[in-house]
């Protein structure tokens, strides 16, 4: 959605253009060199201070992408996807009452706003809503199905299945070790689990989580190798990262042997370089 300004030049239209593009393409950083150019000349351009804002929250820097949204709603107030996507970066911080506002503020807006019905979607799922997620997760796919697919289904059945194959692929040896690690299936993260990351990680994007002392750690003689050790799953977000169930199956092996590779006491760079990330 384009947002209000005054009129542009054409070297300004075709900077937020090639803008555009660079984030269509993955290229954050070339999209705030191209605003930057167009801010230098129009320090309050609208759709430039947006743009940026969308560069930055795909870099992940919450902090920043927070800011220029606002930048955007002080000059274009009724800007229904700055709300929305203001909205969500409230969510990723955790900040749900903030999240829930601007979310509400999108819909009225532009009740034809997709994003802003995902993302109410995911606050209400963090709610324990799970009827009222669903009509939303519906709403959003309704009006853009390619980019909101609704989730896939993930039974206990399949969850079981896959654990126990991915299991079953796993050396002997640490078959024997991970018979003392329960595999559990929750919802969504808390807050806490979030948290425990650094840095804090968005809630809608922990596919699984490790607890307790690794294999590394217990080989140590202190007094926190004792606490028990868990591999956690988290049912909705994993529903939603996929597009088929194919896709899904693949997801949730994968994030099986991430946790198992954390329990054995392998870093991110660790499991990045053994693809599976």
């Amino acid at each position: 959605m384009t947002v209000g300004s005054s009129a542009p030049s054409a070297e300004v239209d075709d900077l937020l253009d090639r803008a555009e593009d660079a984030l269509d393409r993955g290229d954050p950083g070339s999209a705030l060199s191209l605003c930057d150019q167009v801010l230098r000349k129009e320090p309050d351009h609208p759709g430039a201070l947006y743009v940026t804002a969308e560069a930055y929250r795909d870099l992940r820097d919450l902090d920043e992408a927070h800011a220029r949204y606002r930048r955007v709603l002080q000059v274009s107030p009724d800007h229904a996807p700055s709300w929305s996507a203001l909205g969500l970066v409230h969510f990723d911080r955790l900040e749900i009452d903030a999240a829930r506002r601007c979310i509400l503020r999108a819909i009225r807006l532009d009740p034809t706003w997709a994003e802003a019905y995902r993302g109410r979607a995911l606050i209400r799922e963090r709610a324990g809503d799970d009827a009222g997620a669903q009509r939303d997760y519906r709403r959003a796919w309704r009006i853009d199905p390619d980019l909101y697919p609704m989730p896939v289904e993930l039974s206990d059945a399949v969850i079981e299945a896959v654990v126990e194959e991915a299991l079953r692929e796993m050396h002997p040896s640490i078959k024997a070790y991970l018979a003392q690690v329960p595999i559990l299936l929750e919802e969504v993260p808390t807050d806490e689990v979030c948290l425990d990351f650094d840095p804090p990680m968005p809630p809608a994007e922990i596919l699984g989580y490790f607890s307790g002392p690794s294999l590394r750690d217990r080989a140590v003689d202190n007094p926190w190798t004792h606490l028990p050790s868990a591999i956690v799953l988290f049912r909705r977000n994993l529903q939603r990262i996929a597009q088929d169930h194919d896709h899904l199956v693949e997801e949730l092996r994968i994030t099986v042997f991430h946790e198992v590779g954390h329990y054995l006491g392998l870093d991110e760079d660790d499991l990045a370089d053994r693809g599976l990330d």
